[in-house]
């Protein structure tokens, strides 16, 4: 058989595809593409806040290692997901109740002041937006505040409102944001973040899967919202006052967390990172309004508020939680009274133990979550990755047995080789090509992914079937016209079937209805590389097996 490229550019086509197919599908494809480049750390640090609590780092070591397991197999780039490598899924509600009502922008800020004062939160716990062609919305993330409560504070307040549980969808993509680049800085490989609803969308989940961990480790990497805070508490003439000095946001060029090192004067696990400019010329003048400067070096009684007079502490806290306490050490203190501490705003900030270092890097670098999800509300399914290779040993073999039984009925079927090896082998290339689309993206294969598989190859000889059906059941081919007439109409069913397909498949794409959408994916790329490469090259070497005889 003579393949010229110019006539059969198609079947070229499909053999380029494989190629690159094998490229992303084996290791080797990563070798080709290069290794990983290096990344800006944060700048030199000058100094060092001494934390006040006992602990050492009881897990991890030096940088983010990161918890679970990779999730692909040893032999290949595919990833896999929870049913196919065990890990955790959890799904929970959003924290938060929302209100619409009519509202000005420049009324937004004295609003939101309004709402913490009378509901009795923090001020970070409510949002007020306002838009120019729509109502406004109000949005109340303590998960004590309930939609009556806000009902009837904003009425109160002279407003008429249209209350419900749950968060607008610019929160609830902006949380699933954050969730993803949490799972990411932490390690959790081919962990994926999304939101489903309930069949009328009156409810929304987020769903955080994780293959390779367990139930313990995703809690404790999704379960905050992140919010970092340094606070100045001074304690003078037995009466403290706290300011909050540094926000999260303030940060930048954070660096991973690291393990204890006393050659450096670090005796705890701690986290490297920069002050932005504008922030740091404020953290400079607050340190000086405040006397830490001068009152402050080294002065920091650890006991607490009821511990004694003329305490000068500086406060890391994560989620409200304190997690770093410290006196300001000689060398920033020089630094705030002359001035210099923007000129070059790096320093570290030790923590307890290597968890809480971790976390503080990880929120650090993610940002703030706008509200909580709800874990104690939530659900969490389980897999042991033990149970989860069997079954990804039963899908191999369940694969296999549908291979087989096509391949059975194909070839009693036409009883001819030339016909069915061709026939079967680009069957098998268009499963090739979506490995290698699942590879390439990135996509974590589970059963549903696997049940899309098998409907592919039994949709793909299928139209197969119909190509050779309407080619070589109709009487002789005597010339390449008449075999591009019958492959047309072949073609023309071929192309309205899986235009159907395609169809009935797409609001599976877009609904929140979690396996089902991937099952739609896997089913909508499998009919798409069907219609436009493996048909028409399967197109192609018939008419040259057929022209031959």
């Amino acid at each position: 058989m003579d393949l010229k490229l110019r006539e059969n550019w198609r079947v070229w086509m499909l053999v380029a595809l494989l190629i690159l197919s094998t490229v992303a599908i084996f290791p080797f494809g990563s070798l080709l593409a290069g290794g990983d480049g290096g990344s800006d750390g944060p700048a030199e640090v000058d100094d060092t806040l001494v934390n006040d609590t006992d602990g050492v780092p009881t897990n991890g070591t030096a940088g983010d290692a990161g918890y679970g397991t990779q999730p692909g197999g040893d032999f290949t780039n595919l990833d896999y997901g929870l049913d196919l490598a065990g890990g955790t899924r959890i799904r929970a509600p959003f924290v938060g109740v929302t209100a619409e009502i009519s509202i000005d922008a420049e009324e937004t800020n004295a609003l939101e002041r309004s709402l913490a004062s009378e509901l009795g939160v923090e001020p970070i716990d409510v949002s007020v937006t306002a838009y120019r062609d729509a109502p406004g919305t109000v949005e109340v993330f303590a998960g004590d505040v309930r939609p009556a409560e806000l009902e009837s504070t904003l009425q109160d307040l002279d407003y008429s409102p249209e209350v419900r549980k749950g968060v607008t969808e610019e929160t609830r993509s902006e949380v699933i944001d954050v969730l993803n680049n949490k799972i990411n800085e932490g390690g959790l490989t081919g962990g994926t973040a999304s939101v489903i609803s309930t069949a009328g969308g009156e409810e929304y989940f987020a769903v955080v899967e994780v293959p390779g961990a367990n139930q313990s480790e995703v809690e404790e990497l999704i379960g905050t919202r992140g919010v970092v805070e340094v606070l100045a508490q001074r304690r003078v003439d037995n009466e403290t006052t706290t300011e909050t000095v540094l926000y999260g946001e303030d940060f930048t060029n954070i660096g991973i967390a690291q393990q204890a090192n006393p050659s450096e004067g670090l005796q705890r696990p701690y986290v490297p990172a920069n002050v932005k400019p504008d922030p740091a010329q404020n953290f400079t003048e607050t340190m000086n309004r405040l006397d830490f400067s001068t009152q402050g070096i080294g002065n920091c009684d650890y006991g607490g508020p009821t511990g004694g007079d003329g305490s000068y502490c500086l406060v890391t806290t994560l989620d409200g939680e304190g997690i770093y306490t410290a006196p300001l050490g000689d060398g920033l203190a020089r630094e705030f009274r002359q001035g210099t501490f923007a000129d070059n705003p790096g320093f570290t900030m030790e923590t307890g133990n290597y968890s809480d270092a971790r976390q503080l890097s990880i929120s650090l670098r993610v940002g703030t979550m706008p509200t909580n999800v709800n874990l104690s509300s939530g659900t969490t399914y389980y897999l042991q990755p033990s149970l989860a290779e069997r079954f990804k040993g039963l899908a191999l073999v369940t694969g296999l047995i549908t291979w087989l039984a096509v391949s059975i009925v194909v070839f009693i079927r036409y009883r001819r080789k030339e016909v069915a090896i061709p026939m079967l082998a680009t069957a098998t290339a268009e499963v090739y090509l979506l490995l290698g689309f699942a590879a390439s993206i990135g996509l974590a294969l589970d059963l549903s992914h696997i049940a899309g598989f098998i409907a592919v190859i039994g949709t793909g000889v299928d139209d197969l079937v119909i190509i050779a059906d309407e080619i070589l059941q109709r009487g002789e081919i005597a010339t390449g016209r008449v075999f591009q007439d019958r492959f047309r109409k072949a073609f023309w069913v071929i192309g309205v079937a899986a235009a159907t397909t395609i169809i009935a498949m797409s609001p599976l794409t877009i609904l929140s209805l979690g396996d089902l959408t991937g099952f739609a994916i896997v089913t909508i790329v499998g009919v798409l590389i069907g219609v436009l490469i493996t048909r028409p090259a399967y197109g192609d070497i018939l008419r040259n097996l057929v022209l031959e005889e």
